[in-house]
Formats: C-alpha cells, sequence, structure tokens
C-alpha cells in the first residue's frame, strides 16, 4: 500500500491504514482507542479540548501508518 494513502484513510478512519498496511492488531488497538476518547468526549467532557486532543491522535494515527507502509 502507498504510505500516503495510509495515512489519509487512518486520519479518515484510526487504525484502518494500519491495517491495510499488514499489521492488524495495531490497527485495531488504534481504532479502540479512538473510540474511548471519542466516548469519553461525548459523555464526560463534552468541550473543545477532546477535539484538539481528537486531531492530534489522528495525526500521529496517520503518521504511525505512513512509517508502517514504508
Amino acid at each position: 500500500m502507498h504510505p500516503l494513502l495510509a495515512a489519509i484513510l487512518t486520519f479518515i478512519i484510526p487504525g484502518l491504514g494500519q491495517a491495510l498496511s499488514g499489521d492488524v492488531q495495531k490497527g485495531v488497538i488504534y481504532f479502540v482507542i479512538f473510540a474511548i476518547i471519542t466516548i469519553f468526549g461525548m459523555f464526560i467532557f463534552r468541550s473543545w479540548v477532546v477535539s484538539i486532543i481528537r486531531l492530534i491522535y489522528r495525526l500521529y494515527a496517520a503518521y504511525d501508518a505512513y512509517q508502517i507502509a514504508q
């Protein structure tokens, strides 16, 4: 898989680029962590801070997917 495509897919759905690049376990872990952050953001914090944390997490996951796909 092309590294840029893996990064874009992971930015959209965290873990997807890792899974499609062959590291399914890591992809599932990234997705579960993102789901937990989202659930906490919806029910507990409800602030713009959670949105920033989610953006930072997506960028990190995209970078990791890019590295895995290389």
